[in-house]
């Protein structure tokens, strides 16, 4: 998986970008419109991992969002703007691309385009100890408490404050 690096997600994206998330996460449905939805808010913070010319094998979405709640999941966003952190909605990664340290060369990129901002997610499949070696702590979130449980049983909220 030599050659690949991180760039900007652009709309012609997205159908490999819901084709691998389908793949990666098959417990967590979200429609093809959330995340066209999601990069149209907030195409800054959206990043695909690919060659030069070639197949998509991994992708991050994140936008502005209130610290402390947690957005739906498949649901419409709210406004993002005037927002106190970035979320990270989704990082994923196709499995031949797994541990060569594109995930942390992501959240390092994150970290520095968010201009000194929180950044918080929900940590799923039992990736909370990636997020942990990033920086990331679990933080309360009462009033997102029934959100958080619609992502799983092992699903915590994790924040990285700056």
């Amino acid at each position: 998986m030599d050659g690949l690096s991180w760039r900007p997600m652009v709309p012609h994206d997205l159908g490999a970008v819901v084709a691998l998330a389908e793949a990666l996460f098959p417990d967590h449905y979200e429609a093809p419109e959330r995340f066209a939805e999601r990069l149209r808010a907030s195409p800054t913070f959206c990043r695909v991992l690919a060659p030069e010319a070639g197949a998509i094998r991994g992708y991050l979405i994140a936008y502005p969002w209130p610290l402390g709640r947690i957005p739906p999941l498949n649901q419409a966003l709210e406004s993002i703007a005037g927002h106190d952190a970035i979320h990270v909605h989704d990082l994923g990664l196709h499995p031949r691309a797994a541990g060569q340290g594109h995930a942390r060369a992501a959240v390092a990129d994150l970290v520095a385009r968010s201009d000194g901002a929180a950044i918080a997610l929900v940590a799923v499949n039992r990736s909370v100890p990636f997020w942990r070696a990033q920086g990331f702590r679990e933080a309360p979130c009462p009033p997102s408490a029934e959100k958080l449980a619609s992502y799983g049983a092992d699903a915590r909220y994790m924040v990285r404050r700056p």
